[in-house]
């Protein structure tokens, strides 16, 4: 391993502390979003990976309706806290929403009916690694992120207010930007019990 790929693949982590004074034109963002989609592994190339970035307002809009549909089923006594924590989201430069498209996965499955079972698993192992793939790209350009899940409650507005095919199936969300405090300390397991050699 290349000390220059152990660096970044150690760099990556969950940054929470963010906000949107990036110094990289949104354009730049958007090709780098395009080249990790576009070269992220799939199985039978499938392709299934659907992504949509919000910026500006479409970003902010995201997780003010968040908030609020939090609210909506929590204590009021949690909702201070749920504001400290949505509002480091939002004061982040943009959100990137990943779905996979259900239609695709479908049409394999009716295809390759010996691998039906199979599919659904292989396409969260490819969304999962087109994840992981631009959280190293954002870390690489010391852009900070981190991978949210508010599914299903976000999908009581995010289809009809984005516009969004009702076959993508929402996955995560990674909410990115400038760094303004590091991660903490993380604690590792031993690899011991993680990791069995065989010969």
């Amino acid at each position: 391993m290349s000390k220059k790929f152990k660096d970044l693949i150690n760099k990556r982590r969950s940054i929470y502390n963010l906000d949107n004074q990036i110094t990289i034109p949104e354009e730049q963002v958007t090709a780098m979003i395009s080249e990790c989609l576009k070269q992220a592994p799939t199985a039978f190339n499938s392709q299934s990976a659907r992504l949509v970035v919000l910026y500006q307002n479409a970003h902010k809009r995201f997780w003010t309706k968040t908030l609020l549909e939090l609210k909506n089923i929590a204590p009021a006594n949690k909702h201070i806290a749920l504001e400290q924590k949505i509002s480091s989201f939002s004061r982040a430069y943009g959100t990137i929403l990943f779905f996979e498209d259900e239609e695709i996965i479908s049409f394999l499955q009716q295809n390759y009916p010996d691998y039906k079972e199979n599919f659904p698993l292989w396409s969260l192992e490819s969304n999962g690694m087109l994840q992981y793939s631009l959280w190293c790209m954002f870390a690489e350009s010391d852009i900070g992120a981190s991978l949210q899940h508010y599914s299903p409650l976000v999908e009581n507005f995010i289809y009809t207010d984005y516009q969004i095919p009702a076959s993508w199936k929402l996955l995560a969300q990674m909410p990115f930007g400038r760094i303004t405090a590091p991660a903490e300390e993380k604690e590792y397991q031993p690899l011991e019990p993680r990791l069995q050699i065989k010969r």
